[in-house]
């Protein structure tokens, strides 16, 4: 198969080149969706906070038992922080967790009734919500695009050679240059799949990778 050519890509041959990235994706994975396990928005937020540091598969183990006992955001406030924390132990940085679930739980309660707000802005607000949990409530509950940097798609994005930044905001947002935008939402979970089944951290299956034409980091190995 031949190699696709990087040397002076231009910001047109980049756009054409993930649409392809994620064309072949879409095919290879066509049920590719959030894996977090939850009922209610709150939920939602809950096990995407838990998320931090932390594998999907460890979360929903966790959440399969934390979303039976607290079932409403009012529970999160009967029990001493202590006790969520234990319950959330595994997950990792647990106290900070417990600390932010309980705030946040505090104030949607206090200024937005109980419900989940729609926009950017008030979600970064909360404690625990940067840009990339906000894009997952946003994109799940809302169905408002949004790219989700989690880090399938940081290592992803840099081995196709998008960008070369760790830094998920500068990745998000040059992501949106080049992605359309009815794609994003997509993108972001063919990324993950394709991160975890495939573009491993240490030892990516490059030899089985359907985009393997399209991505400088195997026209380097």
């Amino acid at each position: 198969m031949k190699k696709y050519n990087f040397t002076a890509e231009t910001a047109e041959k980049k756009k054409k080149r993930i649409k392809n990235i994620i064309a072949i994706l879409e095919n290879e994975y066509p049920n590719a969706h959030i894996v977090l396990n939850y009922r209610t928005p709150f939920e939602l937020l809950v096990a995407t906070v838990l998320s931090a540091q932390c594998t999907d598969e460890r979360v929903n183990k966790v959440t399969e038992k934390l979303f039976k006992k607290y079932i409403t955001i009012e529970d999160y406030l009967k029990v001493p922080q202590e006790e969520l924390e234990r319950d959330i132990f595994s997950t990792g940085f647990f106290k900070s967790k417990a600390s932010k679930i309980r705030e946040t739980a505090r104030i949607l309660l206090e200024q937005y009734n109980g419900k989940i707000p729609g926009t950017m802005e008030e979600l970064t607000k909360l404690p625990g919500v940067g840009r990339k949990t906000a894009n997952v409530l946003l994109a799940n509950l809302f169905n408002v695009p949004g790219i989700v940097v989690d880090t399938h798609v940081i290592r992803l994005s840099n081995r196709l050679g998008f960008v070369d930044t760790d830094n998920p905001e500068k990745i998000e947002f040059a992501l949106y240059e080049i992605v359309p935008k009815n794609k994003w939402i997509t993108l972001t979970y063919v990324f993950i799949e394709h991160g975890r089944k495939i573009c491993n951290a240490r030892n990516p299956k490059c030899e089985q990778c359907a985009i393997q034409q399209y991505c400088k980091y195997y026209t380097e190995v």
